[in-house]
């Protein structure tokens, strides 16, 4: 009735929101960490920005005349004990650290044994930590505990470091464009120092369209509190904002920047992400892509130009169109059971992205039946029903089947899976569909 169908459309505009919160809320929180989870219990969130190893991210600030730390990257052990050579430049040790996309390197632990990504030891004792490193995996409280692979290693100089600092610049949704956050004190989360020090950090948001101002860079020098030369430190703000802006980031993050004993600021570590957006003009940087790092369904789904989000739960969802997955996924919750994915396959999915879809689906050994919730507009239910069908049979699904199918074509989609001959669970509405996914697995 008329009736029902406004209080679906509610109840849908309800769990939407409340789900477009949550997604924004921890899409956030993964922006500013870098975070990647994906131990059952935690959420692996699809990020919409590239990331890059330490050294591809050194490489790029030295582009733009800011100061790193010397290094160089090693993909083998001799690779290694030749980088520590050139490295150590008489001081008789270097640092060597894992190349991971995830933080907490430091206090990581391989599942080899070995305690610690990063080292400081002594030149001779490179040979040994490389061969416990490289293509082992290395677990930190980022990265859940299947871990990352360590593909190759950087050894870079050890530098004399003091005054640990922080900076960082973001875009700010309040000033409508990048925002430069500093602190005179530096070498631990954000978080923590706006807890010790909330005094001392400084916030400079910046007009996108003039660029950061000599007043605005002396205003975080003197709020950064360098001890060395105040110009110099301005160009070095200087560059790291070039940075942001030319190559479309979405955050640079230097914790600790910190000064050499001539009072230089040195970028001693650093998150770099850049907009996936900007992809097209900035080709040389995503083609620094390592997939190894990433979570296979994520690679599978970004090839097929579907979006996919993994999360703990048991009821695979295949949808189409944000705002009807979000609301899928709370009416499974509200009707008692729990999602295991964010999947949508867009307005003009094609057969085969059906069927890539599905196998996407069927990577998570936790799924315990999958629904498929269309409403065609511009997708067309014959097509998504011929995509399901083929599926189905490609990969002889163990798992139920509950297939919501509206709109478009819809009653020769719903034919084609009748004919079909699988064992598909049909539903009239989403409310229905829920509680049959829900009741597959009881």
């Amino acid at each position: 009735s008329e009736e029902e169908e406004g209080e679906a459309t509610k109840t849908m505009a309800h769990v939407a929101g409340k789900w477009a919160a949550q997604l924004a809320a921890r899409a956030a929180v993964t922006a500013k960490d870098s975070l990647q989870t994906n131990g059952r219990g935690a959420l692996t969130v699809w990020k919409r920005f590239l990331n890059v190893h330490e050294h591809q991210g050194a490489k790029r600030m030295s582009d733009f005349g800011v100061n790193v730390p010397p290094g160089i990257v090693a993909f083998s052990v001799p690779e290694a004990v030749e980088a520590a050579k050139k490295m150590e430049q008489g001081s008789g040790e270097v640092v060597v650290k894992s190349q991971i996309l995830a933080g907490g390197r430091g206090l990581g632990t391989f599942k080899n044994g070995l305690q610690g990504g990063v080292h400081i030891c002594k030149v001779e004792e490179v040979e040994g930590l490389a061969k416990q490193m490289i293509g082992e995996t290395l677990v930190t409280k980022q990265t859940g505990p299947a871990g990352k692979p360590v593909n190759c290693l950087y050894v870079a100089k050890k530098m004399q470091l003091q005054n640990e600092k922080y900076f960082a610049i973001l875009l700010d949704r309040g000033s409508g464009g990048p925002l430069v956050i500093a602190c005179s004190e530096g070498g631990t989360s954000i978080e923590d120092l706006a807890e010790k020090y909330p005094d001392k950090i400084i916030k400079v948001p910046v007009d996108i369209n003039t660029g950061i101002t000599d007043d605005q860079a002396a205003q975080i020098v003197e709020g950064l509190q360098v001890s060395g030369s105040q110009s110099e430190a301005a160009k070095q703000v200087k560059g790291l904002y070039n940075l942001f802006v030319e190559s479309d980031c979405t955050m640079v993050e230097v914790n600790p920047l910190a000064e050499d004993p001539e009072g230089n600021l040195i970028a001693a570590d650093a998150k770099l992400g850049f907009d996936d957006n900007a992809a097209f003009r900035q080709k040389e940087l995503f083609g620094l892509k390592d997939d190894s790092q990433i979570d296979p369904r994520e690679v599978a789904a970004s090839k097929w130009d579907l979006n996919y989000i993994g999360l703990d739960g048991e009821i695979g969802c295949m949808v189409n169109g944000a705002g009807l997955a979000m609301a899928t996924m709370d009416i499974i919750k509200l009707h008692g059971g729990t999602p295991a994915n964010f999947l949508d396959v867009g307005g003009s999915a094609e057969k085969q992205q059906i069927v890539e879809a599905f196998k996407i689906l069927t990577m998570d050994e936790h799924v315990k039946a999958i629904l498929v919730n269309i409403f065609g507009g511009i997708m067309k239910c014959d097509v998504i029903a011929a995509g399901i069908v083929a599926a189905a049979k490609e990969l002889e699904l163990k798992v139920p089947l509950v297939v919501r199918l509206e709109g478009t074509n819809v009653e020769i989609g719903k034919q084609i899976m009748e004919e079909s001959k699988m064992n598909i669970i049909s539903a009239v509405d989403l409310d229905d569909a829920a509680k049959k996914a829900v009741a597959a697995i009881s």
